[in-house]
Formats: structure tokens, C-alpha cells, sequence
């Protein structure tokens, strides 16, 4: 059987979500190797757009989860769980209902899985001045006289630094430059041929 008229049996032709009827679509709630129809919920256009991020979360529409965390399906439970930790940043009552959810521990590991890929932000590399990639161990060199504040001298242009250490800021990294562990603009370096060690 297709996987939407496997989803519109399951929940008489009816947004898995809100129990709307209109414009219904399969939703593949992630990760999906393989889609079935038990990885994915049947949902309505307003729920799937907000699910796709397209528009900004309407925070009311979602009051309709109260009944909908309810759900025998895993796949409907992961997708409540999901959008309740999502508002319950900035909603209440959402932190309330996501108290009281109970899911099996496959299911809530699925629904944790989620969250966790969601939250993950994309760290910018830190890179030299000529866009090389550089990573914690590696050596630089500066690419120009930088006077060293509070320390009382001047780096000067050649000076290896070694063993680095990169930091939050993918702008600066740290090292050590005559003795003394000073942070540094990756602007004004420039990576040491491996052969240079």
C-alpha cells in the first residue's frame, strides 16, 4: 500500500498533528533510510509548513499537540516531542505538556535524536590568512610585526608559532610567541609547511 493511503487510513484522512483535513501531505519524520509509512505522519499544509521552518512557528496552532501527544504511532509521538521542546523555550505550557509526555525508550531515543541535530549549530573553521583550515597542534607563522600589548615587545614577521590552540572565536587562535602564550589574529598568519616542523 502507498504510504499516504497507508497514513489516511491510519488517521481517517485527518492532519496527524491538528485534525485538520485540508491539503494533506506526508511528512518523513528524521533520520528515514527508507521511507515507510511508519517514519512518516500525515500532516496538513499550515502544520507542514512550520515543520519546514518556511514561516515562523504560529505558537497557538501548536496547542492542538495536547491531544496529539497522545498518539499510539511513534512517529506522531516524535514529532510532538520535537516541536514541544522547540516551544517550550519561550511557551509554558508547552514545558508543561513535554513534564507529562511518556514515550518507549526506542521512541524517546528517536525523538532525542532530533532534538540533539537540531541544537547543533555550524562552527565556522578557523583558517590563516590564505583560507587554509587550521586545527589544535598546528604550526604558524606571522606575516607581519604585531606589537604584543601588556608584554612589551614586538612579534616579528617570520616568527614561527607552535603547537596552537584554537578557540571558540574562529578568528584568533593561541600560542606561544617568545615564551609568552599571547592570542593571535589569524589575519596575520600563515600555516607552516608540514616539511618546516
Amino acid at each position: 500500500m502507498p504510504i499516504l493511503a497507508a497514513l489516511k487510513e491510519r488517521n481517517n484522512s485527518a492532519c496527524e498533528l491538528c485534525a485538520s483535513t485540508d491539503e494533506l501531505s506526508i511528512f518523513e519524520v528524521p533520520p528515514v533510510k527508507e521511507p515507510n509509512s511508519d517514519k512518516s505522519v500525515l500532516v496538513c499544509k499550515t502544520c507542514q509548513s512550520q515543520l519546514d521552518k518556511e514561516v515562523e512557528m504560529d505558537n497557538n496552532h501548536w496547542r492542538c499537540l495536547n491531544d496529539s501527544m497522545w498518539s499510539q504511532v511513534p512517529a506522531v509521538q516524535v514529532t510532538a516531542f520535537r516541536l514541544l521542546t522547540r516551544l517550550a523555550k519561550t511557551e509554558g505550557w508547552a514545558q508543561d505538556l513535554l513534564d507529562m509526555f511518556y514515550m518507549e525508550d526506542e521512541t524517546k531515543a528517536w525523538a532525542e535524536y532530533g532534538v540533539a541535530a537540531d541544537n547543533i549549530e555550524e562552527v565556522a573553521p578557523t583558517r590563516d590568512s590564505n583560507g587554509t583550515v587550521l586545527v589544535a597542534g598546528d604550526n604558524v607563522t606571522l606575516i607581519k610585526d604585531l606589537d604584543v600589548k601588556g608584554a612589551g615587545f614586538t612579534a616579528k614577521r617570520g616568527t614561527p608559532v607552535r603547537n596552537i590552540s584554537i578557540l571558540d572565536n574562529p578568528e584568533q587562535i593561541e600560542g606561544r610567541v617568545n615564551g609568552v602564550r599571547i592570542v593571535l589574529l589569524t589575519t596575520y598568519l600563515k600555516k607552516m609547511p608540514l616539511f618546516e616542523d
